[in-house]
């Protein structure tokens, strides 16, 4: 499969009309200015230049702002910059981030004319109690009319959801998890909620009257999202904030659950639990102190071995096994996990990541006993 390619344009927020409780685009979106005609024009051939792939392969993404809701003439002329691009194929396709309540029909059909093939969508949360608080503007009704366009118009859909804003709680973030998985996006970026520096919420934070996440809890409720939209066949493309220049910079970030790697914590802790349910099922069955092999893709070697040997230490210390190893299975897929036993090098059990996420939903009636699983037959 060939890589896909992003060239990033941030507009900072460029047609925003509201001001957000948690929002400083200029810390998130590196401090840019607003792209010229020539900003436009030096990036995307300065990112062409290095990216050795074809143009349908890549996209460029318009990031930041709303881009539906600044003004039609910056509209059509930074998208009449990418047209001819697009035409003799160098780029084969736009994105664009925006507000709900900047999409209609008209809009639509405009974006389509020009080559957008992919709208994300600031939705942040399905609860109108927690939009109210968090200065959003628009409705959990304008969310849902705005993403059945999107899909009735051919578009990709992406929602973009927050966890921890003013007013959220574990219950409403997975029930708006529930609600993005009614819609089918193509795609879901999932955001911790921070206190930036010279917004609203850190006026609030100072006050005492806003509690941020704890980086823990923050991982645990992203972790559960992110089972249920695999669950769904949804992909999860981003989890926490790019951990740019400027957020990075002093003083950026006064408060909340920051990683610079948050997304891969959250897998490394899908990996331990997944890892755990193997070792406990194979504990349960032989009651053998046996060295384990855990057998995983090698792209998911550090997600299952976890930070610092994190996860791996937890499960020696759990299962009172003198040694637990990694090491990749060249015929396992992403996201599959083998037991290993002793020197054995073939794994005695596999579980993948819909078995995983069916078991521990109370569903191993949806499992596919096919032999791997010999303790539940």
């Amino acid at each position: 499969m060939k890589q896909h390619y992003n060239i990033p344009v941030f507009i900072p927020h460029l047609g925003c009309p509201f001001q957000c409780i948690f929002c400083n685009q200029n810390k998130i979106a590196s401090n840019q200015g607003i792209p010229t005609r020539a900003d436009l024009i030096t990036t995307i051939d300065e990112h062409l230049s290095t990216i050795r792939t074809s143009g349908d392969n890549i996209e460029l993404a318009f990031f930041g702002g709303s881009f539906t809701a600044i003004d039609r003439k910056l509209q059509e002329e930074y998208l009449s910059i990418v047209k001819p691009y697009l035409k003799n194929g160098q780029i084969g396709s736009i994105r664009i981030s925006t507000r709900p309540d900047y999409i209609d029909g008209e809009i639509l059909d405009f974006l389509t004319s020009y080559g957008v093939k992919t709208i994300e969508l600031g939705v942040q949360s399905f609860s109108d109690e927690v939009l109210k608080a968090s200065g959003r503007g628009y409705s959990c009704g304008d969310v849902l009319k705005a993403s059945r366009l999107i899909k009735n118009s051919g578009i990709k859909l992406g929602i973009q959801l927050m966890i921890g804003l003013p007013g959220d709680n574990h219950a409403l973030d997975m029930e708006s998890t529930r609600q993005a998985i009614t819609l089918v996006p193509d795609m879901v970026r999932i955001y911790p909620t921070l206190v930036i520096a010279e917004t609203p919420l850190e006026i609030l934070f100072e006050q005492n009257k806003y509690l941020p996440l704890s980086l823990s809890n923050a991982i645990t409720t992203c972790k559960e999202m992110f089972l249920q939209f695999q669950q769904h066949d949804i992909t999860v493309i981003r989890m926490g904030l790019h951990p740019g220049e400027e957020l990075l910079s002093p003083g950026a970030i006064i408060a909340g659950p920051f990683h610079p790697a948050f997304g891969e914590l959250v897998e490394q802790e899908v990996f331990k639990e997944q890892s755990y349910m193997l070792i406990r099922k194979y504990k349960e069955k032989f009651k053998s102190d046996s060295d384990l092999t855990l057998l995983v893709h090698e792209k998911d070697i550090s997600k299952t071995i976890g930070h610092q040997k994190n996860n791996l230490l937890y499960l020696k210390s759990h299962f009172q096994t003198r040694d637990i190893k990694v090491k990749a299975y060249p015929a396992y897929e992403r996201d599959t996990v083998g037991l290993a036993v002793g020197i054995e090098s073939e794994p005695l059990f596999t579980l993948n990541r819909k078995e995983f996420i069916n078991f521990r939903s109370g569903e191993p009636d949806l499992l596919s006993l096919d032999g791997n699983w010999p303790f539940l037959m």
